[in-house]
Protein backbone atom coordinates (compact mmCIF):
# COMPACT_ATOMS: atom_id res chain seq x y z
CA UNK A 1 0.00 0.00 0.00
CA UNK A 2 2.70 2.62 -1.10
CA UNK A 3 0.57 5.29 -1.55
CA UNK A 4 -0.98 5.54 1.57
CA UNK A 5 2.30 5.50 2.67
CA UNK A 6 3.47 8.78 0.40
CA UNK A 7 0.47 10.03 1.71
CA UNK A 8 0.94 10.25 5.68
CA UNK A 9 1.31 13.70 6.02
CA UNK A 10 -2.23 14.27 3.90
CA UNK A 11 -3.98 11.97 5.99
CA UNK A 12 -2.67 14.00 9.12
CA UNK A 13 -4.25 17.29 7.86
CA UNK A 14 -7.55 15.84 7.82
CA UNK A 15 -7.96 15.89 11.78
CA UNK A 16 -8.99 19.66 12.31
CA UNK A 17 -11.51 20.09 9.24
CA UNK A 18 -12.78 16.74 9.62
CA UNK A 19 -13.42 16.78 13.77
CA UNK A 20 -14.63 20.21 13.15
CA UNK A 21 -17.39 19.32 10.77
CA UNK A 22 -18.27 16.30 12.41
CA UNK A 23 -19.28 18.47 15.81
CA UNK A 24 -21.26 21.13 13.18
CA UNK A 25 -23.14 18.15 11.03
CA UNK A 26 -23.31 14.85 13.45
CA UNK A 27 -26.68 13.04 13.58
CA UNK A 28 -27.96 12.89 16.43
CA UNK A 29 -27.93 9.06 17.00
CA UNK A 30 -29.60 6.83 20.41
CA UNK A 31 -26.09 4.62 20.57
CA UNK A 32 -23.98 7.80 20.26
CA UNK A 33 -25.45 10.44 22.09
CA UNK A 34 -24.98 7.64 25.40
CA UNK A 35 -22.20 5.78 23.88
CA UNK A 36 -21.73 3.34 26.47
CA UNK A 37 -19.37 0.58 26.03
CA UNK A 38 -22.61 -2.43 25.34
CA UNK A 39 -24.73 0.50 23.60
CA UNK A 40 -21.70 0.40 21.45
CA UNK A 41 -21.41 -2.87 20.77
CA UNK A 42 -24.77 -3.60 20.27
CA UNK A 43 -25.32 -0.88 17.72
CA UNK A 44 -22.42 -1.84 15.63
CA UNK A 45 -23.21 -5.16 15.53
CA UNK A 46 -26.56 -4.18 14.24
CA UNK A 47 -25.16 -1.61 11.77
CA UNK A 48 -22.72 -4.30 9.96
CA UNK A 49 -25.00 -4.62 6.53
CA UNK A 50 -27.36 -2.71 7.53
CA UNK A 51 -28.93 1.27 7.12
CA UNK A 52 -28.84 3.85 9.98
CA UNK A 53 -32.94 3.80 9.71
CA UNK A 54 -33.42 0.32 9.78
CA UNK A 55 -31.66 -0.53 13.04
CA UNK A 56 -33.09 2.26 14.75
CA UNK A 57 -36.22 0.75 16.19
CA UNK A 58 -34.58 -2.77 16.71
CA UNK A 59 -32.12 -0.93 18.47
CA UNK A 60 -34.68 0.22 21.16
CA UNK A 61 -36.50 -2.97 21.22
CA UNK A 62 -33.25 -5.00 22.08
CA UNK A 63 -32.24 -2.16 24.91
CA UNK A 64 -35.66 -2.50 26.13
CA UNK A 65 -36.01 -6.24 26.27
CA UNK A 66 -31.72 -7.23 26.91
CA UNK A 67 -30.61 -3.87 28.47
CA UNK A 68 -27.11 -5.41 29.59
CA UNK A 69 -24.75 -8.02 29.40
CA UNK A 70 -26.11 -10.53 31.88
CA UNK A 71 -29.73 -10.05 30.03
CA UNK A 72 -28.13 -10.51 26.55
CA UNK A 73 -26.28 -13.60 28.22
CA UNK A 74 -29.20 -15.10 29.46
CA UNK A 75 -31.59 -14.98 26.90
CA UNK A 76 -33.54 -18.11 25.60
CA UNK A 77 -32.52 -18.57 21.63
CA UNK A 78 -36.11 -17.96 20.75
CA UNK A 79 -35.97 -14.66 22.81
CA UNK A 80 -32.86 -13.62 20.87
CA UNK A 81 -33.58 -14.43 17.39
CA UNK A 82 -37.41 -12.57 17.42
CA UNK A 83 -35.43 -9.64 18.71
CA UNK A 84 -33.37 -9.84 15.72
CA UNK A 85 -35.86 -10.98 13.17
CA UNK A 86 -35.44 -9.05 9.81
CA UNK A 87 -32.28 -7.97 10.76
CA UNK A 88 -30.52 -11.05 8.61
CA UNK A 89 -27.18 -12.11 9.14
CA UNK A 90 -28.61 -14.14 12.31
CA UNK A 91 -24.82 -15.17 13.48
CA UNK A 92 -24.04 -11.91 14.48
CA UNK A 93 -26.80 -11.92 17.52
CA UNK A 94 -25.54 -15.29 18.31
CA UNK A 95 -22.08 -14.36 18.84
CA UNK A 96 -22.94 -11.47 20.88
CA UNK A 97 -24.50 -14.00 23.43
CA UNK A 98 -21.60 -15.95 23.14
CA UNK A 99 -19.50 -12.96 23.70
CA UNK A 100 -21.78 -11.61 26.65
CA UNK A 101 -21.43 -15.39 28.11
CA UNK A 102 -17.67 -15.09 28.20
CA UNK A 103 -17.73 -11.21 29.23
CA UNK A 104 -19.89 -12.23 32.31
CA UNK A 105 -17.69 -15.61 32.97
CA UNK A 106 -14.35 -14.21 32.66
CA UNK A 107 -14.71 -10.03 33.37
CA UNK A 108 -17.76 -10.26 35.99
CA UNK A 109 -19.63 -8.61 33.26
CA UNK A 110 -17.83 -5.73 32.34
CA UNK A 111 -17.14 -5.35 28.57
CA UNK A 112 -13.09 -5.44 28.42
CA UNK A 113 -11.57 -1.84 27.63
CA UNK A 114 -8.46 -3.24 26.14
CA UNK A 115 -8.35 -3.31 22.40
CA UNK A 116 -6.72 -6.91 22.68
CA UNK A 117 -9.43 -8.37 24.55
CA UNK A 118 -12.32 -6.73 22.75
CA UNK A 119 -10.83 -8.81 19.57
CA UNK A 120 -10.96 -11.95 21.37
CA UNK A 121 -14.25 -12.31 21.88
CA UNK A 122 -16.58 -14.04 19.78
CA UNK A 123 -17.66 -11.75 16.58
CA UNK A 124 -15.71 -8.96 17.40
CA UNK A 125 -13.27 -8.35 14.82
CA UNK A 126 -10.85 -5.61 14.25
CA UNK A 127 -13.21 -2.60 13.66
CA UNK A 128 -15.57 -3.37 16.11
CA UNK A 129 -12.96 -3.60 18.57
CA UNK A 130 -11.99 -0.36 17.43
CA UNK A 131 -15.19 1.59 17.95
CA UNK A 132 -15.87 -0.10 21.50
CA UNK A 133 -11.98 1.06 22.54
CA UNK A 134 -12.08 4.62 21.06
CA UNK A 135 -15.42 5.39 21.79
CA UNK A 136 -16.88 3.88 24.62
CA UNK A 137 -13.22 3.87 26.21
CA UNK A 138 -11.55 7.04 24.72
CA UNK A 139 -8.51 4.58 23.36
CA UNK A 140 -6.38 5.46 20.69
CA UNK A 141 -7.03 2.85 17.69
CA UNK A 142 -8.23 2.64 14.57
CA UNK A 143 -11.82 1.77 13.79
CA UNK A 144 -11.92 0.81 10.00
CA UNK A 145 -15.21 0.09 8.11
CA UNK A 146 -16.51 0.42 4.78
CA UNK A 147 -17.35 3.97 5.40
CA UNK A 148 -13.38 4.69 6.06
CA UNK A 149 -12.24 2.80 3.09
CA UNK A 150 -13.73 4.76 1.15
CA UNK A 151 -12.90 8.24 2.38
CA UNK A 152 -9.52 7.38 2.63
CA UNK A 153 -8.95 5.73 -0.02
CA UNK A 154 -10.76 8.53 -2.16
CA UNK A 155 -8.23 11.18 -0.50
CA UNK A 156 -4.99 9.60 -1.19
CA UNK A 157 -6.50 8.04 -4.59
CA UNK A 158 -4.85 4.86 -3.87
CA UNK A 159 -5.92 2.04 -6.23
CA UNK A 160 -5.42 -1.02 -3.90
CA UNK A 161 -7.72 -3.35 -4.03
CA UNK A 162 -9.25 -2.97 -0.35
CA UNK A 163 -10.29 -7.27 -0.64
CA UNK A 164 -6.66 -8.09 -0.20
CA UNK A 165 -6.18 -8.73 3.42
CA UNK A 166 -3.12 -6.97 3.73
CA UNK A 167 -5.09 -3.84 3.04
CA UNK A 168 -7.08 -3.45 5.93
CA UNK A 169 -3.84 -4.07 8.10
CA UNK A 170 -2.15 -1.90 6.39
CA UNK A 171 -4.63 1.02 6.85
CA UNK A 172 -4.89 0.69 10.83
CA UNK A 173 -1.42 0.38 11.20
CA UNK A 174 -1.29 4.02 9.14
CA UNK A 175 -4.31 5.99 10.67
CA UNK A 176 -3.16 4.24 14.60
CA UNK A 177 0.11 6.66 13.65
CA UNK A 178 -1.76 10.16 12.32
CA UNK A 179 -5.27 9.62 13.90
CA UNK A 180 -6.16 12.00 16.63
CA UNK A 181 -4.32 11.83 19.73
CA UNK A 182 -7.18 13.95 21.82
CA UNK A 183 -10.60 12.58 20.57
CA UNK A 184 -10.04 9.39 19.20
CA UNK A 185 -13.44 8.09 19.54
CA UNK A 186 -14.54 11.45 17.71
CA UNK A 187 -12.17 10.65 15.13
CA UNK A 188 -13.19 7.44 13.61
CA UNK A 189 -17.17 8.27 13.99
CA UNK A 190 -16.55 11.67 11.99
CA UNK A 191 -14.40 9.35 9.53
CA UNK A 192 -17.50 6.96 9.46
CA UNK A 193 -20.02 9.89 9.53
CA UNK A 194 -18.26 11.58 6.34
CA UNK A 195 -18.34 8.35 4.61
CA UNK A 196 -21.94 7.65 5.26
CA UNK A 197 -23.37 11.21 4.63
CA UNK A 198 -21.14 13.17 1.91
CA UNK A 199 -18.19 10.73 0.59
CA UNK A 200 -21.43 7.97 0.09
CA UNK A 201 -21.70 4.75 -0.86
CA UNK A 202 -24.10 4.73 -3.38
CA UNK A 203 -25.13 7.90 -5.86
CA UNK A 204 -23.33 11.01 -6.15
CA UNK A 205 -20.47 12.39 -3.61
CA UNK A 206 -21.29 15.40 -2.19
CA UNK A 207 -17.77 16.80 -3.16
CA UNK A 208 -18.53 20.32 -2.70
CA UNK A 209 -20.18 19.65 0.91
CA UNK A 210 -16.60 17.66 1.95
CA UNK A 211 -14.80 19.56 4.57
CA UNK A 212 -11.39 17.68 3.08
CA UNK A 213 -12.20 18.34 -0.72
CA UNK A 214 -9.37 20.60 -0.32
CA UNK A 215 -7.28 17.74 0.88
CA UNK A 216 -8.57 15.21 -1.46
CA UNK A 217 -6.60 13.73 -4.06
CA UNK A 218 -9.13 11.78 -6.12
CA UNK A 219 -11.54 15.18 -6.30
CA UNK A 220 -8.26 17.03 -7.46
CA UNK A 221 -7.69 14.54 -10.46
CA UNK A 222 -11.61 14.84 -10.32
CA UNK A 223 -11.46 10.72 -10.09
CA UNK A 224 -13.55 10.29 -6.89
CA UNK A 225 -15.38 7.35 -8.64
CA UNK A 226 -12.76 5.17 -9.23
CA UNK A 227 -12.14 5.13 -5.84
CA UNK A 228 -11.98 2.69 -3.86
CA UNK A 229 -11.02 -0.36 -5.98
CA UNK A 230 -12.76 -4.12 -4.49
CA UNK A 231 -11.93 -7.06 -6.33
CA UNK A 232 -15.76 -8.14 -8.28
CA UNK A 233 -18.02 -10.58 -5.55
CA UNK A 234 -18.61 -13.96 -6.84
CA UNK A 235 -21.81 -14.90 -8.80
CA UNK A 236 -24.72 -15.64 -6.50
CA UNK A 237 -26.33 -18.95 -6.77
CA UNK A 238 -30.05 -19.36 -7.32
CA UNK A 239 -32.33 -21.94 -5.58
CA UNK A 240 -35.95 -22.07 -6.69
CA UNK A 241 -38.17 -23.38 -3.88
CA UNK A 242 -41.81 -23.77 -3.55
CA UNK A 243 -43.54 -22.30 -0.44
CA UNK A 244 -46.31 -22.93 0.99
CA UNK A 245 -48.91 -21.07 3.48
CA UNK A 246 -50.65 -23.60 5.12
CA UNK A 247 -53.82 -22.62 7.60
CA UNK A 248 -56.27 -23.99 9.39
CA UNK A 249 -58.74 -21.22 10.03
CA UNK A 250 -56.89 -20.23 12.89
CA UNK A 251 -52.98 -21.41 12.71
CA UNK A 252 -50.69 -21.35 10.07
CA UNK A 253 -47.96 -24.30 9.98
CA UNK A 254 -44.33 -23.66 10.42
CA UNK A 255 -41.32 -25.59 10.77
CA UNK A 256 -38.24 -24.71 12.61
CA UNK A 257 -34.79 -25.54 10.51
CA UNK A 258 -31.82 -26.54 11.58
CA UNK A 259 -29.31 -25.43 14.25
CA UNK A 260 -26.61 -25.51 11.40
CA UNK A 261 -26.46 -23.70 8.21
CA UNK A 262 -28.33 -20.89 6.50
CA UNK A 263 -30.87 -19.11 8.70
CA UNK A 264 -30.51 -21.48 11.62
CA UNK A 265 -32.77 -22.00 14.19
CA UNK A 266 -35.73 -19.83 13.01
CA UNK A 267 -38.89 -21.01 12.00
CA UNK A 268 -40.37 -21.07 8.31
CA UNK A 269 -42.98 -21.88 6.30
CA UNK A 270 -43.03 -25.45 4.72
CA UNK A 271 -41.28 -25.31 1.60
CA UNK A 272 -39.45 -27.72 -0.55
CA UNK A 273 -36.43 -27.30 -3.82
CA UNK A 274 -37.83 -26.49 -6.91
CA UNK A 275 -41.00 -24.92 -8.15
CA UNK A 276 -44.01 -27.41 -8.27
CA UNK A 277 -46.87 -26.99 -9.99
CA UNK A 278 -50.49 -27.72 -8.36
CA UNK A 279 -50.69 -30.86 -8.91
CA UNK A 280 -47.10 -32.22 -7.75
CA UNK A 281 -47.37 -29.50 -4.95
CA UNK A 282 -50.66 -31.00 -3.88
CA UNK A 283 -48.63 -34.57 -4.01
CA UNK A 284 -45.87 -33.07 -1.55
CA UNK A 285 -48.55 -31.97 0.90
CA UNK A 286 -49.58 -35.43 0.90
CA UNK A 287 -46.40 -37.25 1.14
CA UNK A 288 -45.68 -34.85 4.42
CA UNK A 289 -48.91 -35.73 5.93
CA UNK A 290 -51.57 -32.68 5.05
CA UNK A 291 -54.80 -33.17 3.22
CA UNK A 292 -55.43 -29.61 1.24
CA UNK A 293 -58.68 -29.02 1.39
CA UNK A 294 -57.98 -25.50 -1.11
CA UNK A 295 -54.84 -24.52 -2.89
CA UNK A 296 -54.53 -21.37 -4.89
CA UNK A 297 -51.39 -19.89 -6.31
CA UNK A 298 -49.90 -16.59 -4.83
CA UNK A 299 -47.99 -13.83 -6.09
CA UNK A 300 -44.58 -15.31 -6.52
CA UNK A 301 -41.13 -13.91 -3.88
CA UNK A 302 -37.67 -13.18 -4.49
CA UNK A 303 -35.14 -12.55 -1.65
CA UNK A 304 -31.20 -12.05 -1.89
CA UNK A 305 -28.63 -13.10 0.44
CA UNK A 306 -25.10 -12.42 -0.09
CA UNK A 307 -24.34 -15.56 -2.06
CA UNK A 308 -27.66 -16.27 -2.84
CA UNK A 309 -30.78 -16.26 -4.24
CA UNK A 310 -34.30 -17.74 -3.81
CA UNK A 311 -36.95 -17.53 -6.27
CA UNK A 312 -40.32 -18.62 -4.41
CA UNK A 313 -43.08 -20.06 -6.27
CA UNK A 314 -45.65 -19.32 -3.21
CA UNK A 315 -49.48 -21.62 -2.52
CA UNK A 316 -52.07 -20.74 0.15
CA UNK A 317 -53.44 -23.70 1.55
CA UNK A 318 -56.08 -24.73 3.59
CA UNK A 319 -56.77 -27.72 5.89
CA UNK A 320 -58.96 -28.76 8.27
CA UNK A 321 -59.00 -26.94 11.74
CA UNK A 322 -57.28 -28.53 14.70
CA UNK A 323 -56.08 -31.58 12.80
CA UNK A 324 -53.26 -32.92 13.99
CA UNK A 325 -50.06 -32.54 11.67
CA UNK A 326 -46.65 -34.05 11.40
CA UNK A 327 -44.83 -33.39 15.01
CA UNK A 328 -42.23 -31.42 13.18
CA UNK A 329 -44.06 -28.70 12.45
CA UNK A 330 -45.96 -26.44 14.78
CA UNK A 331 -49.16 -24.80 14.42
CA UNK A 332 -49.07 -20.38 15.22
CA UNK A 333 -51.37 -17.59 15.26
CA UNK A 334 -50.28 -14.36 13.47
CA UNK A 335 -50.13 -12.72 17.17
CA UNK A 336 -47.56 -15.99 17.92
CA UNK A 337 -45.13 -15.02 14.63
CA UNK A 338 -44.86 -11.50 15.50
CA UNK A 339 -44.32 -12.00 19.57
CA UNK A 340 -42.47 -15.81 19.79
CA UNK A 341 -41.51 -17.46 16.56
CA UNK A 342 -38.73 -15.78 14.34
CA UNK A 343 -39.69 -15.49 10.76
CA UNK A 344 -36.81 -14.48 8.87
CA UNK A 345 -37.68 -11.95 6.45
CA UNK A 346 -36.82 -14.19 3.35
CA UNK A 347 -40.37 -15.13 4.30
CA UNK A 348 -41.62 -11.56 4.44
CA UNK A 349 -43.92 -11.84 1.35
CA UNK A 350 -45.67 -15.11 2.80
CA UNK A 351 -46.27 -13.22 5.99
CA UNK A 352 -47.69 -10.44 4.90
CA UNK A 353 -50.89 -12.77 3.13
CA UNK A 354 -51.26 -13.54 6.98
CA UNK A 355 -52.56 -10.00 7.75
CA UNK A 356 -55.49 -11.03 5.82
CA UNK A 357 -56.17 -14.54 6.52
CA UNK A 358 -56.41 -14.71 10.00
Amino acid sequence: MQQVEIEKERLRAIEEPLLKWFQENKRSLMWRDDPTPYHVWVSEIMLQQTRVEAVKGYYVRFLKELPDVFALANATEEELLKLWEGLGYYNRVRNMQKAARTIVEQYQGKIPDCYEELIGLCGIGSYTAGAIASIAYGQRVPAVDGNVFRVLTRICADDTDIMLPAFRKNLETVLQEVMSENFPGMYNQALMELGAIVCVPNGPAKCTECPLNQLCRAYELDRVYDYPVKSPKRDRTVEEKTVFLIQDGSYAVLHKRPDQGLLAGLYEFVNTKGHLDETDAIAFLQREGFDPLFIERQSDARHIFTHKEWLMRVYLVKIAEQIEIPKKYVYATSAQMKTYYPVPSAFRAVKELIGDRF
